[in-house]
């Protein structure tokens, strides 16, 4: 039976994997391989909050509205099931204000979606000191709860991990039917992308569970309450491969929340958390044949550039990645 290797073990990764193991045929065998997981990864430190922004593109506008809207989906079926607590899917309601610019309130990819998406109400924006807002009930995944749902998940069904650093997707010849290239930032160097660019992203992990909405202000301000802890940011600083928590960053986010929410004053700081959001101007979900120098080859399907939408759109670009695996192994694999 089909042999298929998922390198990465963020949400993008483990979405894939567990995908994967619905899709194949019964004995086929899935393994993740990766240096880093769970905590370790860029994944773990994200909000999780569906909300998309405009930057985020597929290879066409259709594609992008497909991946959206099968990725709210399938968040929406975990809602509505036993697993969501667990999982860390919860719906969450909230405003993203702006004083000086109206258009950046309204989100084209969110109205179609969403149940509850309205301007906000003049007493509204009187209370919050702003201009313009919009208020709305998407959807938050937690990742620090989802990415060991997954994991589970996907060990529960037999899948086999592997921890090992890869050099280059060369060292999987003559090992797997496919592999399916999750690697995020990594495929900088793995595959020579060199569209691949780090945004960094700084943030606080708080406790304050008085704080009940989400508030976005702008682009770079937002306060998102999940469930064991509430996300303060942030930072969106292109090719920056700043790893480190940076002061000037965290006095400028902990003013900027404080500003719009003032009880936060009295939170109980866990976490402060630097991650490097694997940017690509589109979001690369294609097949190829991966032709090496030694003259060996590799069936590849890559599902990688994400940015900071990762948690938010990992399953509709995941099973477009799955459909594209379906089609390189032979037909009489395929399920009935």
């Amino acid at each position: 039976m089909a042999c298929v290797c998922v390198v990465g073990a963020g949400v993008v990764g483990l979405t894939t994997a567990t995908l994967l193991q619905e899709a194949l045929p019964p004995g086929s065998s899935v393994t993740v391989i990766a240096d880093k997981f769970l905590r370790e990864t860029t994944s773990d430190g994200a909000a999780g909050i569906f909300r998309p922004g405009l930057q985020f593109q597929g290879h066409t506008p259709e594609v992008t509205r497909q991946w959206l809207t099968d990725s709210y989906n399938f968040y929406k079926n975990i809602l509505n099931s036993k697993d969501a607590a667990s999982a860390g899917v919860k719906l969450i309601s909230g405003f993203h204000f702006s004083s000086k610019h109206p258009k950046i309130i309204w989100n084209a990819f969110l109205r179609p979606l969403l149940e509850e998406y309205r301007l906000c109400t003049e007493e509204e924006l009187r209370l919050h000191h702003h201009k313009y807002g919009t208020f709305m009930t998407t959807i938050l995944t937690e990742c620090r709860r989802y990415l060991p749902y997954l994991t589970n998940k996907f060990t529960g069904r037999g899948g086999i991990i592997e921890t090992r650093h890869l050099e280059s997707l060369e060292e999987l010849v003559g090992q797997y039917d496919v592999v399916c290239n999750c690697s995020g930032i990594g495929a900088k160097d793995l595959v020579n992308d060199l569209t691949v660019t780090p945004i960094r992203g700084q943030v606080y992990k708080v406790r304050a569970p008085w704080v009940k909405n989400f508030y976005f202000v702008d682009y770079d301000t937002y306060i998102l309450p999940g469930f064991d802890h509430i996300t303060l940011g942030g930072t969106r600083q292109f090719d920056s491969y700043k790893e480190d928590v940076d002061k000037y960053d965290s006095m400028a986010i902990w003013e900027r929340c404080l500003a719009l929410v003032p009880s936060l004053k009295a939170a109980e700081v866990l976490q402060e958390w630097v991650g490097l959001r694997p940017y690509r101007p589109i979001v690369r979900v294609e097949n190829e044949v991966m032709t090496f120098d030694s003259g060996t080859s590799l069936k590849v399907v890559h599902n990688y550039g994400h940015g900071g939408y990762g948690v938010m759109s990992a399953p509709g670009t995941s099973m477009d990645a799955v459909r594209l695996v379906m089609k390189m192994l032979p037909s009489t694999w395929a399920k009935l």
